[in-house]
């Protein structure tokens, strides 16, 4: 198990129905599989003193981000949807840093990128973890090879230690590897796996 104490922020990466759920939109395999694993990283960082943070994709009903509208993605995680709530036995006992909201690809919890201009607008995340004093991420979440990677990557290069759990991880793998390999950019970007 990780150390936790006051300087420590487990991020909890985008544990919502419509991906962790098999009747989700978009739907990760084994997705729930995470949560029990989840609930106890939780229960350490709170316990230890540690702090616990939630991010969520909240995306309006069309978007560039959805297939339907021209991206890439099946609509998912519409705000206010069932789909947009947390898995149901997820622990929820911290903030929430929603992404997505304006019809932005929201893949990490630290940015969102408008799918036409590419331009990046920070999401309130970083200044968060700096204000509660914090210098070391926990990454858990869905999915590996998309939010959880950009999240630790943005992560690391805001200056943070970032480790990642490799079994609080699941991938959507559209191409076989996709998860393996975003592990491994994790790591050659300076982050551990746990």
């Amino acid at each position: 198990m990780i150390d936790y104490d006051s300087e420590t922020a487990l991020v909890v990466v985008d544990v919502q129905n419509d991906f962790a759920d098999p009747e989700g939109g978009l739907s990760v395999a084994d997705g729930a599989a995470v949560v029990p694993v989840i609930n106890q990283h939780i229960a350490a960082a709170n316990e230890a003193g540690g702090h616990v943070v939630y991010t969520a994709d909240w995306h309006p009903g069309s978007t560039p981000h959805f297939a339907k509208d021209g991206g890439i993605w099946p609509v998912h995680c519409v705000a206010h949807t069932w789909g947009s709530e947390f898995h149901p036995d997820l622990v929820v006992d911290g903030p929430v840093v929603r992404k997505g909201s304006n019809g932005e690809d929201g893949y990490s919890g630290f940015t969102m990128r408008d799918p036409q201009t590419e331009e990046t607008t920070p999401t309130e995340l970083a200044a968060m973890l700096r204000e509660w004093g914090v210098t070391k991420l926990i990454v858990t979440g869905l999915a590996t090879d998309y939010c959880v990677k950009a999240t630790a990557l943005d992560g690391l290069s805001e200056g943070f230690s970032v480790h990642l759990i490799r079994d609080a991880v699941r991938s959507v793998d559209l191409e076989e590897g996709d998860g393996d390999r975003a592990l491994t950019e994790v790591e050659s970007a300076g982050g551990k796996l746990v």
